[in-house]
């Protein structure tokens, strides 16, 4: 129960940082903060998964449903203007905006088909990582600059 706690705690001070954040559209601490949204959602999974947390259907909707609602305001940030001073951005997303948004909204879509259909054990966890892990790989393959 204490996790249970602990991980609704967590969410909810994640929304809090977006909507500081909000309000700073289309920068790279923003774009970053969001991103960190969805590798949280994407590592609780993966602890249940691996086997290293125990399976908790609450935790694998919160992490869908974050994966899914961070995936639909994420093209947001990427604005007309806002090409600069995020060296991890790559120019093609403006070049591409059309593509960028669908793949970001073809993982909102897939979140909320697995949220749907939640999976019972750490086994269907692990399958809709692959899933969502398709969407997210083949977007960084397209528009992120590797800087590190």
């Amino acid at each position: 129960m204490k996790f249970k706690t602990i991980a609704a705690a967590v969410v909810v001070a994640g929304m809090g940082v977006t909507a500081v954040f909000a309000q700073q559209v289309g920068t790279h601490e923003a774009r970053k903060a969001l991103m960190k949204k969805v590798g949280g959602s994407a590592g609780a999974m993966t602890a249940i998964a691996k086997g290293e947390k125990p399976y908790d259907a609450e935790v694998v909707k919160a992490a869908l449903t974050t994966i899914s609602e961070t995936a639909k305001v994420f093209p947001d940030q990427f604005k007309p203007g806002t090409e600069t001073g995020d060296k991890a951005a790559s120019p093609k997303i403006w070049e591409n905006i059309d593509d960028f948004k669908a793949r970001a909204a073809k993982l909102s879509s897939d979140a909320e088909k697995i949220l749907a259909q939640l999976p019972a054990d750490a086994a269907g966890v692990g399958g809709s990582l692959k899933t969502l892990g398709a969407n997210c790989g083949g977007c960084h393959e397209n528009y992120r600059i590797k800087t590190d």
